[in-house]
């Protein structure tokens, strides 16, 4: 759902410093407006993923509901003997289509999924149809698509301006670098076409061997994770057809 977000506020003289040693984009992005990260294990996989916006001398944090208890302790983990405060914030996040409200910030990952703000009062439904906007963007959604088994360059983190090369080192850093350098990723989340329904989770088959998994799916298209070597014609989900989008 898309008010299903938690919001926490970051604070303390040691508060981006803290960050920035953790996160998998670069802090400094801050002065952009919004910034799309992820927290990663020592190994590279997920944990989770985020929005960062400056709020006064403080940072919030935007974060699935569902992952912010378990990010807090986290977080908590890391924080040994820095000057960092990490508390819920009763704001709650707003996001919508078309012109950007004045205290809003565009969605860095794409610009097709405008704009997010941070505010006092709750949000009214907006009628967008958010997972179809993810499906045709091919964009992950978290503990969806992205799970603790999930590498976020297959997810397309890069292209979501998600993680920064240039930054120095983080959790799970040098397992990133590693795949960045790969000539090219042998799997991946990709949108594909569908013909029928399945549950998400259901296994994709091509010539009796899985190729993938689906996931989300919205009308005719589905966000699916795929083994790119395996994928072509006669791909199926249970009794749904799939097909690779043009």
């Amino acid at each position: 759902m898309e008010r299903d977000r938690s919001i926490l506020r970051i604070s303390g003289p040691d508060a981006e410093q803290f960050l920035q040693g953790l996160i998998t984009n670069d802090i400094d992005r801050l002065e952009d407006g919004l910034v799309y990260t992820a927290l990663l294990s020592p190994q590279g996989k997920y944990i989770a993923d985020f929005f960062l916006v400056r709020d006064g001398a403080n940072i919030l944090l935007d974060a699935n509901i569902d992952q912010a208890s378990g990010l807090m302790a986290r977080l908590g983990m890391y924080k040994l003997r820095a000057s960092v405060e990490i508390e819920t914030s009763p704001l709650h996040m707003h996001r919508g289509l078309g012109d950007i409200p004045t205290d809003a910030y565009a969605d860095p990952r794409n610009p097709e999924l405008g704009w997010r703000a941070y505010r006092s009062s709750p949000m009214a439904e907006s009628g967008v149809d958010w997972d179809a906007l993810r499906v045709m963007h091919t964009i992950p959604g978290s503990g969806i698509e992205l799970t603790p088994d999930s590498y976020i360059l297959e997810y397309g983190f890069e292209r979501l301006n998600g993680v920064d090369f240039r930054k120095g080192c983080y959790v799970g850093q040098e397992i990133t670098a590693r795949m960045k350098h790969k000539t090219e990723l042998r799997k991946g989340l990709a949108t594909v076409g569908i013909k029928g329904a399945a549950d998400p989770g259901t296994a994709i088959v091509r010539n009796d061997k899985i190729v993938g998994t689906l996931f989300t799916q919205s009308g005719k298209q589905a966000l699916a994770y795929l083994r790119f070597d395996r994928v072509g014609d006669g791909m199926h989900a249970g009794d749904a057809i799939i097909t690779l989008s043009e």
